[in-house]
């Protein structure tokens, strides 16, 4: 983990994760210039490394001002970036009253150094408004928590997402910020870039394990595909839960949705980290999608109690990882489906038994 490598300066953030093997590596580009992003890049050279031209990229026109040495080493790259948090509450009869967007390219962020942990291999962005008129974030902040992996595993907080050392996990959280409604539900908007030759889609998978994320039964992804093929590039997966408590339990469970994934025909905003990358291909060859993911219920009143909103998601290449039922699942199900079974299959040989032996009051005459 490097942060602002090339730098001395701390008043902008940028943080390199990379993971290197044996024939290739990866590298996660994390960054709140411009709105809050993250570039992924695949290469299949071990010794790739990241370059940044500061002051091209703190430039009015940062094209080109970061890239991956040697280029040709790049075999797949892709960008995520969170631009806006809506806020509304539902004024009926009326139906949904919006509140102005918080605009995330212009919130002013702590120095992400401060919490960087190289052991733990986690760091924090906290930011805030940079103008605040009604005073909502005055006891407030909005985070993103990232946490880089080395192995497989999965995470001790609920939602408890499995991961894989070539992924990454992004906890978005919003803590102490006074809602302006009696009922204030919100939407985070977050955007995806993919260059020629990949796709985006929402994938939903059900399952009837919950053991390790109680009453949640669905998994939703965001994977990128090859349109040449039906290989998956890289992904966003996330269950179907936030959660409102700063130690999640079952019962501090928020509703998440997600509103539908949508080609984009706006532009990111200007000095991100992916205008640096991609340059000039973002209004040419990339395609821009967006997905609006939205917390808490019709009745939206988990938020009011406690103010605070967690939401994790994972990040990674190649497939997102799937959880097979567990021994204590198959156990339960088993003896849930047997007893009923070994009960019929033991009554219908009764019966025929029965239906067998003859049974008659007279004795033979002879």
């Amino acid at each position: 983990m490097q942060y602002n490598p090339g730098s001395n300066s701390s008043s902008v953030n940028l943080l390199h994760v990379q993971a290197a093997g044996p024939r290739d590596s990866l590298h996660y580009v994390w960054s709140s210039i411009g709105a809050p992003a993250v570039l992924l890049v695949a290469t299949q050279s071990p010794s790739s490394a990241l370059r940044v031209n500061w002051s091209q990229l703190l430039s009015a026109n940062p094209a080109g001002a970061v890239w991956i040495d040697p280029p040709d080493s790049v075999v797949y790259s892709t960008a995520v970036a969170f631009t806006k948090l809506f806020e509304f509450s539902e004024a009926k009869p009326l139906g949904k009253l919006f509140y102005p967007t918080y605009d995330l390219a212009e919130f002013s962020w702590d120095s992400l150094n401060h919490t960087l942990n190289h052991t733990a291999l986690t760091a924090e962005l906290r930011g805030v408004p940079a103008t605040d008129p009604t005073g909502s974030f005055s006891n407030g902040s909005l985070e993103f928590r990232v946490t880089a992996y080395e192995a497989a595993g999965r995470a001790q907080r609920l939602p408890s997402l499995l991961h894989t050392a070539d992924s990454s996990q992004l906890e978005f959280v919003l803590a102490g910020v006074a809602p302006r409604g009696n009922r204030s539900r919100f939407v985070l908007e977050v955007a995806t870039v993919e260059e020629a030759g990949a796709v985006r889609r929402l994938r939903s998978q059900r399952s009837i394990d919950d053991e390790y994320t109680p009453t949640i039964f669905e998994v939703l992804s965001l994977v990128a595909e090859s349109q040449n093929s039906s290989s998956m590039l890289g992904f966003l997966q996330w269950k179907a839960t936030a959660y409102g408590s700063r130690s999640p339990r079952r019962e501090d469970g928020i509703q998440c949705r997600a509103q539908g994934l949508q080609e984009a025909n706006w532009s990111l905003p200007t000095s991100s980290i992916i205008q640096a990358y991609f340059g000039d291909s973002l209004g040419s060859t990339c395609t821009i999608s967006a997905l609006n993911v939205s917390f808490g219920g019709e009745e939206g009143e988990v938020y009011q109690e406690k103010r605070y909103l967690s939401w994790s998601v994972l990040l990674g290449f190649g497939e997102p990882p799937r959880d097979s039922f567990s021994p204590l699942v198959i156990s339960i199900t088993a003896v849930a489906l047997g007893t009923p079974l070994a009960m019929l299959l033991l009554g219908s040989c009764l019966v025929l038994l029965a239906q067998r032996r003859r049974y008659s009051e007279y004795e033979p005459i002879n």
